[in-house]
């Protein structure tokens, strides 16, 4: 660790009065010569690229620790990879007329290439920002598709708005590039099974996939599980698209408008309670999702989002241009009963 090299950078900002060597870094005990100024704010997130950085108080005294930043558990990542590989199997296995363990296996690769892409857009756009990220954690879970989608870690600060902004961006933008290849490669392979269980799960079809299936010359009632794992793409890009909180819709409005996007973050919930209430009377379904996720939401927006270091420069043109662009998208894959039970 380079210990004398930040100790020169701090004393521009600060009389360091004391620094005590730990075992994985070193504490700096700082009393300010000035107000922290951006150009500090600037050397800490360069810094915490490499380190885990962290400044506070500690017993009334003003204490910066710069600690080597742990080794992630990548054996954690690769044994939920594993296990939701299985679980989405088994789920894909049920959806043929028989089941197919094969069958399972190609939808499974389908869903996680499509969640696994989300995930690695934010994952190599905070790497290209010298962020510490860790890898995606899949979560297998025995809903219809196998898994509840899959997570990735932040630690440290967020440099700029830029930053923020391009993270946020790069998961559904990625993440909807895959499910249009996958959703072409399903609606290519014919599906119709001889025979029709009890009860069958009608989904409802976003003006994206319309498009889609009208540009391939789709004409069929019945899709192939590979192509449902990108109608799955569209519908996870829908929510995660949803500006509140720490939801990536919520980060690029966050980077877009600055702190004016608080106020749209805790209007949201009541707009998609709206919406599900609307929904519920058109179309005359009982319990509509979006009622429940308008509830879900206000959880997201009790918390603040974090402020970026340097929350001061704006974006430029083009980056606005693409957030609008990429809510519009959004929009291209909301419909308003995205399934129904019939019997």
């Amino acid at each position: 660790m380079e210990i004398e090299r930040i100790k020169e950078r701090l004393e521009e900002d600060f009389i360091v009065y004391d620094l005590e060597v730990l075992e994985d870094g070193v504490r700096f005990y700082l009393h300010p010569k000035r107000e922290i100024g951006k150009d500090l704010k600037l050397f800490l997130t360069e810094l915490s690229g490499e380190y885990h950085v962290e400044f506070r108080e500690r017993y009334g005294e003003l204490v910066l620790e710069v600690r080597r930043a742990k080794k992630e558990k990548v054996w954690i990542n690769v044994i939920l990879l594993i296990a939701t590989i299985c679980s989405t199997t088994l789920m894909g296995a049920t959806m043929f007329e028989r089941f197919d363990i094969l069958g399972g296996f190609m939808f499974s690769l389908a869903v996680m290439f499509v969640l696994g892409s989300h995930e690695m857009g934010h994952y190599l756009a905070a790497r290209r920002w010298r962020m510490r990220t860790s890898l995606p954690y899949f979560i297998p879970f025995p809903t219809i598709i196998g898994t509840l989608g899959a997570i990735i870690k932040h630690k440290g600060p967020i440099p700029n708005r830029k930053a923020l902004f391009d993270v946020g961006v790069s998961g559904p933008l990625v993440g909807i590039i895959a499910s249009i290849i996958v959703i072409v490669i399903g609606l290519k392979i014919p599906f119709r099974p001889e025979k029709v269980g009890e009860f069958m799960i009608v989904l409802g079809s976003p003006p994206l996939f319309e498009i889609i299936a009208k540009l391939v010359g789709y004409e069929g009632k019945f899709i192939h599980p590979i192509a449902f794992a990108g109608w799955v793409g569209l519908f996870v890009t829908f929510l995660n698209l949803i500006p509140v909180g720490q939801l990536d819709g919520g980060h690029i409005m966050r980077a877009m408008i600055g702190k004016k996007a608080e106020f749209v973050s805790k209007i949201m919930p009541a707009v998609l309670i709206t919406v599900g209430f609307a929904v519920s009377y058109i179309y005359d379904v009982p319990d509509s999702i979006w009622v429940f996720w308008g509830l879900i939401t206000v959880f997201f927006a009790m918390q603040p989002h974090p402020e970026p270091m340097d929350d001061e420069t704006p974006l430029d043109g083009k980056r606005i241009a693409l957030g609008v662009l990429t809510f519009l998208v959004g929009l291209m894959c909301f419909t308003p009963v995205p399934f129904r039970v019939v019997t």
